[in-house]
């Protein structure tokens, strides 16, 4: 992409974005004609103040727009940057199984050692370390990729896929975390067709719960909603199939976040059953698990019941399933990630209930646990605007510190 104009770097990054060339315009100050023409080379960008502008409203680094490597961020340590992006981008748009039909795959790394860095990769996720993740995402990709290609006839073939699967969830996971939700689209999309191949219909439910997300996040509730319950339905206990912890854990998540769908569509009986028939899957396993990385259990069920009340708008709700219904001991037990984004959520219901200061709090206490759940996360950045803005007067130091850490103003 370096070698393009900048005028076609402004439009490529604008698409990005998801602006129209009027709301980008709007940002600017400009009109929708100057845009067009900058996009188009007819009008010359020759004055920095206005590509450092146009920089800021498209939240890049200058340097991108300029076609240079831009410098690594020092707060680029906890979060992601352009750089980790596209390198990302470029990982994902590898063909390696394609490659391989017309010419023999390079030397794949030991499976072992794969497996090794894929449990690590987990371990980092749920502790929220979402920056070193993404800098160790793109090496891990090419070398799933290598290695599906290289075992694919051969008697590893399986638990390659199964590798690269994971690898798969864990793009996805991360970038949709990060508002990079198209990329996390396409993650997950190749996770179910690698998890077939893989031969193991728990961890294509866990890419089909995953792949929702994205869905979810680009918008697109009612798809989201259909392929959870879909999937659920094939993979709910019972026709001979054995109520095993790891089926039931995976079948429990595809039901949660069936009801986080629901609860987008404003969906509130869909929401109550689909909630319903989770805490009957946790009561089964009989306490909180981490089986195929779901964090499944009754007090991630309760967490769910929360946060679909907020989707709701019935913040009061969420603060008393949180208050009277949250076992204090199997949350504190939950890992980071899981906590911390349980803490976004009930800042989310405390601020539709009114209690800002309290949401702020909630806000700082995920900032203690898991840094990057609350700095890196574009909800977290909504929410702390949204506190600010409702604070009457200054907000306490502590606030204020983590606003200007987040660069998030009023």
């Amino acid at each position: 992409m370096d070698e393009l104009p900048i005028g076609r770097r402004v439009a490529y990054w604008r698409a990005r974005r998801r602006m129209s060339q009027q709301v980008f315009a709007d940002r600017l100050g400009k009109s929708k004609s100057w845009v067009d023409k900058v996009e188009r080379g007819v009008r010359r960008l020759d004055k920095f103040s206005v590509v450092y502008e146009i920089a800021d409203v498209l939240q890049l680094d200058v340097q991108l727009l300029l076609g240079r490597d831009p410098e690594r961020r020092p707060d680029s340590v906890n979060c992601i940057d352009q750089v980790e992006v596209e390198e990302i981008r470029s990982a994902l748009e590898r063909y390696d199984q394609i490659s391989a039909f017309f010419y023999a795959p390079p030397e794949p790394p030991p499976l072992v050692e794969m497996n090794k860095a894929v449990t690590h990769a987990w371990q980092t996720y749920q502790h929220a370390k979402y920056g070193v993740l993404a800098r160790a995402l793109p090496k891990m990709l090419r070398e799933g990729q290598a290695a599906d290609a290289a075992y694919a006839s051969t008697e590893h073939g399986h638990a390659a896929a199964h590798q690269l699967a994971q690898v798969y969830q864990l793009a996805s996971s991360t970038l949709r975390k990060l508002g990079e939700h198209e990329q996390s689209w396409l993650a997950d999309d190749r996770s179910i067709a690698v998890s077939q191949r893989a031969g193991d219909q728990l961890l294509a439910g866990t890419a089909t719960y995953r792949v929702a997300s994205a869905l979810l996040a680009l918008g697109r509730a009612r798809p989201a909603l259909e392929v959870n319950v879909n999937i659920a339905n094939r993979l709910a206990p019972g026709n001979g199939e054995p109520a095993t912890p790891e089926r039931l854990s995976v079948y429990g998540m595809l039901l949660l976040q069936g009801a986080m769908a629901a609860a987008r569509l404003g969906d509130s009986a869909t929401v109550r059953d689909l909630i319903s028939g989770a805490e009957d899957a946790a009561r089964e396993i009989g306490g909180d698990q981490n089986h195929y990385w779901t964090s499944f259990g009754p007090t991630n069920v309760e967490l769910h019941r929360a946060a679909a009340a907020v989707e709701l708008g019935d913040g009061k709700v969420a603060v008393s399933t949180h208050e009277n219904h949250l076992d204090g001991n199997g949350f504190a037990a939950l890992m980071p990630e899981r906590r911390a984004h349980h803490y976004i959520d009930l800042a989310r219901g405390l601020a539709q209930v009114g209690d800002v200061e309290r949401a702020s709090e909630m806000l700082l206490e995920g900032d203690r646990l898991a840094p990057s759940e609350i700095r890196c996360r574009p909800i977290a950045h909504e929410v702390l605007s949204d506190v600010l803005r409702r604070t009457r007067g200054t907000p306490s130091a502590p606030v204020a510190e983590l606003a200007e850490t987040m660069g998030v103003g009023a």
